[in-house]
């Protein structure tokens, strides 16, 4: 009889976890079509222009509006999620993504464009951004949950490599309302995968998160406190006085200048003006994120070990040092030093984001970690357009592009400047209790 209450603990300890890493699956597939969704705007244009005549500047200007739209609804997702739960959230996403795509069919007018690309695309795929990840891992995995980050973080880089090759070969061959067409089908199919297999939390289920003792109390849903925009924003006024949101934010602005603004948008034309074909700059940078998916998952992995911010320190050092070197690497082909650069970079490239998400779970409480990174991924984005605009400029102005390469160089050292000068954190509890006034921000 005594043996009785330690096996349903086992029992249920051990559904929880199986339960855990099929939400875990499904949201790595959001994220998969996710990215790939986002990334397909970019295989779509020259089709574009070429059947209604519109120019580079005006295809281009909603590309931009997509990425900024995309970047600042991830922290109000991030609160909404907290307010009406995860699965809606995500579910509306994929319905707002379906219907900005499938609209495109019927459109004939540049502001169309802008208008779908921008509202529903961009709102949609902002609301299934790193920041829907980073809460699922939060509430459904205590022990490996910098792993399960690390995952999530790789799905996000394979989608990429998953969906955009097929979108590109269908724009170019069928035509391009064959890809916007494919882009709004594999939303729609997805509805029904997130609306069954995920739960907001395990207790929705009568679970408890994988490696959490069966005493584990989940934070309750803020149902009736006020609105998501107005956490949001209340949240950014609040960690805004703390000097460690501002190192994350600025550091992972960094980040974004160094990996989709810079070397994602300029890696192509830079090789090029080196005598590099663009076929050969194109597939080292599809192998940039072959190693990028390697690299995340071992960061998450890291990062269930090693102190979040002396990763942090090492990846910035590192990805400074070897953006210096860049100008004197590049050629009309592919040598050995490049070919290690391109390694070493897939495996950095978005290896900081499970320490951030750690960090911001450490410094600013459970239930406010999503949002508060949602506010630091916003600033990735916003460092990524900036940089791709001033590696422009830079590259029209003295004719190459060695001054965005040391500009870049630098600024990775200053965050990992930034990234050491972080406290240590209170040391995580590994059974939380409710959220209350000890689970706010730590300022």
């Amino acid at each position: 009889m005594s043996t009785t209450p330690a096996r349903r603990t086992d029992a249920a300890a051990a559904l929880g976890s199986s339960r855990a890493w099929w939400v875990a699956l499904a949201t790595m597939a959001a994220l998969v079509a996710t990215a790939g969704f986002r990334s397909s705007t970019g295989a779509l244009l020259e089709p574009l222009e070429a059947e209604f005549g519109w120019s580079r500047t005006t295809t281009s200007g909603a590309v931009t509006l997509n990425l900024v739209v995309y970047g600042l609804t991830a922290p109000f997702a991030a609160a909404l999620m907290e307010r009406l739960g995860v699965r809606r959230v995500a579910a509306g996403g994929l319905l707002l993504v379906a219907a900005g795509s499938g609209l495109t069919l019927v459109m004939t007018q540049a502001w169309q464009l802008w208008l779908l690309w921008g509202i529903p695309v961009g709102v949609g795929t902002g609301s299934m951004a790193l920041v829907f990840g980073a809460v699922v891992a939060n509430r459904w995995f205590v022990r490996q949950r910098g792993l399960v980050t690390g995952l999530f973080s790789a799905a996000s880089s394979a989608g990429q490599l998953v969906f955009l090759p097929t979108i590109a070969r269908l724009a170019a061959e069928p035509g391009w309302r064959w890809a916007a067409g494919l882009v709004a089908a594999a939303a729609l199919l997805l509805v029904p995968v997130v609306a069954l297999v995920l739960r907001d939390r395990p207790s929705d289920v009568g679970q408890v998160p994988h490696g959490a003792p069966a005493s584990y109390v989940d934070p309750p849903l803020d149902h009736d406190g006020p609105g998501a925009a107005r956490t949001t924003l209340l949240t950014l006024r609040q960690v805004g006085r703390s000097r460690v949101f501002w190192a994350l934010f600025a550091s992972f602005w960094i980040c974004g200048w160094s990996t989709n603004g810079l070397v994602g948008t300029h890696f192509i034309p830079a090789a090029h003006d080196h005598g590099m074909p663009a076929t050969t700059s194109a597939s080292l940078l599809a192998l940039i994120g072959v190693f990028d998916i390697v690299g995340t998952v071992a960061s998450g992995w890291l990062t269930d070990r090693v102190d979040p911010r002396l990763l942090l320190v090492v990846y910035y050092t590192l990805r400074g040092l070897s953006l210096l070197v860049v100008p004197s690497l590049l050629g009309p082909e592919v040598v050995p030093s490049l070919f290690l650069f391109v390694v070493f970079y897939g495996l950095d490239w978005v290896a900081t984001v499970p320490p951030t998400v750690a960090l911001c779970r450490v410094h600013f409480g459970l239930v406010r970690s999503g949002v508060v990174f949602g506010w630091v991924f916003a600033a990735h984005m916003v460092g990524a357009g900036v940089a791709a605009t001033y590696a422009g400029w830079v590259r029209q102005a003295t004719g190459d592009y060695q001054g965005a390469w040391l500009t870049a160089g630098g600024l990775c050292v200053a965050a990992a400047v930034m990234c050491a000068t972080i406290p240590r954190g209170p040391r995580e509890p590994v059974e939380p209790a409710a959220a209350g006034p000890e689970d706010t921000a730590q300022i």
